[in-house]
Parts: structure tokens; sequence; C-alpha cells
């Protein structure tokens, strides 16, 4: 079993920045895919990030189009934690964030909710105007 904490969410203004982070226990993540889903009042949860794991020796990223060039996600497989730096918020990113880990997660799957096995609780993040 993993377990999986998100922190850093909270109440800021249009531009700014936020850091999440998604500390795990339980399992070491290093052979885990990543990936960072939000979903917003009265809409579906949708995927924001991923960092996925070939299975031999490379982590490759992944975007949805609307973060893509203002969200970072890293990993730090010896905190085993990962993070998603936001940048240049914008109000249609509010939502409740939620970290998820999967070991069958591939370069087809990797926006696919269904395909993690593990998931947080969420952080709210709310940009206001």
């Amino acid at each position: 079993q993993v377990q999986l904490v998100e922190s850093g969410g909270g109440l800021v203004q249009t531009g700014d920045s936020l850091r999440l982070s998604c500390a795990a226990s339980g399992r070491t993540l290093s052979s885990y895919s990543m990936g960072w889903f939000r979903q917003a009042p009265g809409k579906e949860r949708e995927f924001v990030a991923s960092i996925r794991w070939n299975g031999i020796n490379t982590y490759y990223v992944d975007y949805a189009d609307s973060v893509k060039g203002r969200f970072t996600i890293s990993r730090d497989n010896a905190k085993n934690t990962v993070y998603l730096q936001m940048n240049s918020l914008k109000p249609e990113d509010t939502a409740v964030y939620c970290c998820a880990a999967g070991l069958t997660v591939d370069r087809r799957t990797y926006a696919r909710a269904e395909k993690y096995d593990y998931w947080g609780q969420g952080t709210q993040v709310t940009v206001s105007l």
C-alpha cells in the first residue's frame, strides 16, 4: 500500500505561484509513475501533469495543454515526494489538486485516472482575480 498526502495549497491571487507537494509512505515511489489531477466544483476530474517511469532508467513528463509552460512536475525519490510548481496562476486553475501513483502508467495512459492505483485526499487551490 502507498499512502499519499498532498500539501501546499491555499488562496492566492492571479499571477501568483504555489508549490504543491505529495509525500508518500508505505513504499518507495521510484518505480511508480506519478500524476497530478484536479477537480473544480461542478466539473469532472482532469489530468494536470505526470512524471512517468519507463521501467528502465528514464522519467518522462507530460502536461495538460492548459498548464503547459506554467506548471512543472518534479520528483525527489530520496524524499519520496513529488512536486507541482505552479506559476502564473489563473482563476480557472481553482480546484482540488490530487496526486496519484501508478505502476502500469505508460505513454498512452498517463492522462487516464483509472490507470493510477493510489490517490491522496487532495489540497485546495483557490486563485482570486
